[in-house]
């Protein structure tokens, strides 16, 4: 999940709504239901708390809805209840392989004839054998009403992952090789991606998003708050796996290239060498440059022809993203703050100055098809060194605000929300993560087509996705701009057409699909995301009893459909969890909510239960899984080994952990207190670690051969 980001200025917040906190009326609560507006929640089961009515005025105003008055809430009541009552069709239905017939289909009148248009311009008039799709579905009543809408077509689940497999989790930027620019590219996700499913017997390798980033002074380096979701980042191209380097590189930009490319040997041994932080923006720098030499060289015929398919198959949406970037080198990166008619994609202003900047809206185009090869070689390269499943990419939760998609899709977005998270046990004021929504009803009146073409997009080179904050599919946390994260409020999106769309693609492509359902799940979430083939998120630390006695939960007792794994990006490696070092670092940044000794006393309790409990299973042979570097080794393996007596079909190993690392990639709270996603692989005394030693590390292969049950790896024990 991501972490918590300053909240946007109280300028952007909009009209503020009544001044009352307090909870909402009787119509106002009516209103909001009928529109997916919670004006409630539960933090716990044993707990309600209401929701502001400023809160809920204002989610209901960015929804379109006008409830700033008692009269202005009665009249919109009444029109929503008309209009509900008129409409024969909801705007997208959602139609399961094999299941009975929509409950809207359902309940049409007797008599109501039906014509559905596939995808493929076949025409059927009922909804059997329907092949799957998002087709348009024309309803005629005998009562004059009349109805066009999306029927999405699903699989009732996606298949499970083949076989059962284990697999390494990485920050890609954090990998660095002897080959790379200052941080981990494409080529090193291919090399990591070879060894690992060659040399492991690895199933899968899972990667942080890879999501464009807004370019900045400095640039945010999170990639869970990117510019597009839609498109890659360049800033992960292997400069030397470009087809036209190895022209370049002996024309008339070669010395300049050359130049480039030592200048990035300084950059990486900066990083490796003298304990420097990964810097992003040095990075693209010299890459940008690079770039824009190896796209002046001309494409040939072939090559040609396969960048004009890749843009008529992009269309107005690589468009859209490259205007952007072209329009933010000369006008800032904040849409928001552009010339009035730039701000709209469509206006002839926008046009002109597209127009005028075409050199670089087509090197945006170049690069985004140079990044989507990369990005579907590192994918064909894992198939091939016989990983199942291959590359795993992750699915932020939402978009900055400021970026490119939410300049291209505005109709989409909510104005003046924020996606975040109420308050919870861990954190009393609640989080903004400074994320805009999408608007639920916006995506239904278009049948879903802009997270289709997002996760088309994504599964042209993934063979899973994970998907962060799965059950945003169900409900987020809308936080009004201006207002703090405690007063925000749920609002609910159509699951069934969110999981028919994510279902769909997800078949198409033949990947697996992986949700981050951490923390707090509303009931019934998870049933349903495994109904239809959707594997959870299971962490060793977190899998207690909790309606027992809240012991750790033996393995056999975990789900199967799940990935498990000892840790996250967002929590402390399992060294530093054994050592005790993360409560360390959180007493170092000032971020402790109790004396350090009660911190150190509750943290080391937990470790030692664990421990004992893995004892008693056998897994933690000779050793009492101390602090020390051996028995610190050792519990780490003794962690894994249970993992394998768990069900889970994928089991994930955070690589980090294969060489001792004990600094988390993200410490959520903090925001420049600390190194955030620019820290590289590092052992356990804090030295970096490149791609190469990996391939040479006694650690991580003991570990891997744990895995493996290989003779020597102390037994598997699955």
């Amino acid at each position: 999940m991501t972490a918590p980001r300053p909240a946007e200025p109280a300028d952007a917040a909009g009209p503020a709504g009544p001044a009352d906190p307090g909870p909402p009326g009787e119509e106002l609560a009516r209103l909001a239901e009928l529109h997916g507006v919670a004006t409630s929640y539960r933090p716990s089961p044993d707990r309600t708390v209401a929701a502001s009515a400023a809160a809920v005025v204002r989610a209901l105003g960015a929804l379109g809805v006008d409830a700033g008055t008692p009269e202005a809430v009665r009249a919109a009541l009444a029109a929503r209840r008309r209009e509900l009552d008129e409409r024969l069709l909801p705007p997208t239905v959602v139609c399961w392989g094999g299941g009975p017939v929509p409950d809207a289909l359902a309940a049409l009148p007797p008599g109501t004839r039906l014509r559905i248009e596939t995808e493929r311009g076949e025409t059927h008039t009922a909804t059997e054998q329907l092949p799957p799709g998002v087709h348009r579905l024309t309803a005629a009543a005998p009562d004059g009403r009349t109805a066009d809408v999306h029927l999405v077509v699903a699989p009732a689940r996606l298949p499970s992952p083949p076989g059962r497999s284990y697999g390494l989790l990485v920050q890609l930027y954090s990998l660095l090789s002897r080959r790379s620019w200052g941080m981990g590219d494409l080529g090193d996700l291919g090399e990591l991606t070879a060894w690992a499913g060659r040399a492991l017997g690895a199933g899968f390798v899972q990667v942080n998003p890879l999501h464009a980033a807004v370019p900045g002074a400095p640039t945010d380096p999170s990639p869970y708050r990117p510019s597009s979701r839609r498109f890659p980042d360049p800033v992960h191209l292997r400069i030397e796996d470009v087809p036209e380097y190895a022209h370049a590189v002996h024309g008339p930009g070669g010395e300049r290239l050359r130049t480039l490319s030592e200048r990035a040997a300084r950059l990486r041994e900066a990083v490796l060498e003298k304990g420097e932080l990964i810097d992003r923006d040095a990075v693209w720098d010299l890459k940008r440059e690079a770039l824009e030499l190896l796209c002046a060289v001309p494409l040939g015929p072939g090559r040609q022809a396969a960048y004009s398919d890749f843009l008529a198959g992009q269309g107005q949406a690589l468009e859209d993203h490259a205007t952007w970037s072209a329009l933010a080198e000369v006008h800032g990166t904040d849409w928001r703050n552009w010339p009035a008619g730039l701000r709209d994609p469509r206006s002839p202003q926008t046009a002109r100055a597209r127009a005028g900047l075409l050199d670089r809206v087509d090197l945006y185009c170049r690069l985004a098809w140079l990044t989507d090869g990369q990005l579907t070689a590192a994918q064909r390269t894992a198939r091939e060194a016989g990983m199942p499943i291959g590359i795993v990419h992750d699915l932020a939760v939402g978009v900055h605000p400021s970026g490119a998609d939410a300049w291209a899709q505005q109709e989409y977005f909510a104005a003046g929300m924020s996606v975040g998270a109420p308050p919870d046990a861990f954190n009393a004021r609640g989080q903004d993560w400074g994320l805009p929504p999408w608007r639920p009803d916006r995506l239904a009146a278009t049948g879903y087509a802009p997270y289709r073409a997002l996760l088309r997009g994504l599964f042209r080179y993934a063979g899973a996705l994970r998907i962060d904050h799965v059950m945003g599919l169900f409900r987020l946390w809308w936080v009004p701009q201006g207002l703090p994260p405690t007063e925000g409020t749920y609002v609910r999106y159509d699951a069934e057409a969110m999981l028919a769309v994510l279902v769909l693609e997800a078949s198409r492509a033949g990947a697996v699909v992986i949700g981050e359902d951490l923390g707090t799940v509303e009931p019934g979430v998870r049933e349903r995301l495994r109904e239809r083939g959707v594997l959870g998120t299971s962490v060793l630390w977190f899998e207690r009893d909790w309606d027992g006695d809240g012991r750790p939960l033996p393995p056999e007792a975990w789900r199967a459909d799940c990935l498990a794994t000892a840790t996250t990006h967002d929590l402390p490696p399992t060294a530093a969890r054994l050592t005790g070092e993360h409560v360390d670092l959180r007493d170092r940044l000032g971020l402790l909510a109790r004396p350090v000794a009660d911190e150190r006393a509750e943290a080391a309790a937990d470790t030692a239960e664990w421990l004992a409990y893995l004892s008693r299973l056998g897994l933690l042979p000779g050793t009492g899984g101390g602090a020390d570097g051996a028995s610190e080794e050792a519990g780490v393996r003794a962690v894994h080994r249970f993992l394998l007596r768990t069900p889970a079909r994928m089991i994930g190993v955070w690589l980090p952990d294969g060489v001792g690392d004990r600094r988390p990639q993200n410490l959520p709270g903090t925001w420049d207190e600390y190194p955030n996603w620019r820290l590289p692989v590092a052992d356990a005394h804090g030295r970096p670690v490149t791609l190469e030693d990996l391939a040479a590390s006694p650690r991580l292969r003991a570990l891997t051969e744990v895995l493996r049950g290989t003779p020597g790896g102390d037994g598997g024990g699955s």
